[in-house]
């Protein structure tokens, strides 16, 4: 039989035949866990800052000259006034980490020729957190708590004049001009309040971070020892009807904290703008009711009224034998709900989640009635 040529239709593969170490990773990668100690680097509640407006431009010197008109006279424009610096509230920014220590308007330019102004010098924009307090001197001059809120914090120098500016009938021809003023320069202290709905109040190794772990996707660290949690920590719990609800991880206080013992005042700040509490107790230990009487003074101690806010006690630890036994006395003692759990097993985090929804929804219909749109995550 003659011989017929045969054509092979090669199919490409079906997968990447190029080594694992060339071909991209399409996976969603995992974000690493961060620790405490470089999570300090990372979140920055405090920042002094230096901001100075920008320059006013010069006023312009010339004359109008063109045929026929000699005697044209002065027709120099004046100078562009300078840029502010501005500092604007972001829902984007959860920390201070990002704002350098200085800042500078931009410079307004020169005055032109044929009465032209010059340009004024553009905006500096400095993102800041939303519930930044911007102090001067200890003296608190702004309080940026709503999402695009701005407050300018240099202002910038107005531009210089033209001789066009110094015409008269007694000097038709005015050589002279006027410099621009120099921006306004200030020194700022820039403080961070966590704007969370709820905040977790107890003592250290009261199993705070344990509990936000396991009622959301916040990732702090966890350790048998004391003060583990050194920053605050935000930890968002979603429901079904898409609203979310922000649970704040204050770092533990112990007795004298609003004396600035032990990490003090720093972190007491941040349970100032959280719209109700949950105190956070360890039935493992005697006497817990002793917990939530000295946490409700540390707070009444820092602010008149913080401790009357909304709230809930919780009874962590509610795997252990002891904690059994102690939970009627403690519900016996106090007189506010108590919602005994685990956050180790997650035992009746349920009715946490329940309540802390019930909470929310009394704080927007509470804002609402006011005429205040409440805070949005």
């Amino acid at each position: 039989s003659p011989w017929k040529p045969v054509l092979l239709l090669l199919s490409p593969p079906a997968f990447s035949t190029t080594c694992a170490r060339c071909a991209k990773d399409r996976r969603l990668r995992q974000k690493r866990a961060i620790s405490e100690r470089q999570l300090t680097r990372y979140f920055v509640d405090q920042r002094k800052v230096r901001v100075v407006g920008g320059q006013g431009g010069e006023g312009g010197q010339s004359f109008y000259s063109e045929p026929r008109k000699v005697f044209g006279g002065p027709d120099g424009g004046n100078g562009g006034d300078g840029g502010h610096v501005i500092l604007k509230a972001d829902q984007q920014m959860k920390s201070l980490s990002s704002v350098f220590p200085f800042y500078q308007g931009f410079h307004g330019e020169r005055g032109g020729s044929k009465n032209c102004y010059g340009a004024n010098g553009a905006h500096m924009y400095v993102k800041v957190p939303v519930g930044t307090l911007v102090k001067e001197d200890g003296k608190v001059v702004a309080d940026l708590t709503q999402h695009g809120e701005e407050y300018i914090a240099a202002y910038g120098g107005a531009g210089g004049k033209g001789n066009r500016f110094f015409l008269s009938n007694e000097n038709r021809a005015p050589k002279f001009f006027t410099p621009g003023e120099p921006g306004q320069e200030r020194v700022l202290q820039l403080e961070l309040k966590t704007t969370a709905h709820a905040g977790l109040v107890g003592f250290p190794n009261a199993g705070k971070s344990s509990l936000l772990r396991a009622i959301s996707r916040a990732k702090p660290a966890v350790a048998a020892y004391p003060f583990t949690t050194l920053n605050p920590h935000v930890g968002i719990v979603h429901y079904q009807d898409y609203e979310q609800v922000a649970v704040a991880d204050i770092p533990g206080l112990i007795k004298g904290a609003h004396q600035n013992r032990g990490l003090g005042m720093a972190f007491l700040k941040h349970i100032e703008r959280c719209r109700f509490l949950l105190y956070v107790v360890d039935l493992s230990v005697p006497q817990p009711w002793i917990q939530l009487q000295d946490l409700k003074y540390e707070l009444e101690a820092y602010e008149k009224g913080l401790s009357e806010r909304p709230c809930v006690v919780i009874g962590n630890k509610i795997d252990l034998a002891q904690s059994r036994i102690n939970l009627p006395l403690l519900r016996e003692q106090v007189a506010e709900r108590v919602i005994a759990l685990s956050a180790l097993t997650g035992d009746n985090l349920e009715e946490l989640l329940l309540h802390l929804r019930e909470l929310y929804d009394t704080y927007v219909k509470t804002e609402q009635s006011r005429g205040q749109s409440p805070v949005k995550w």
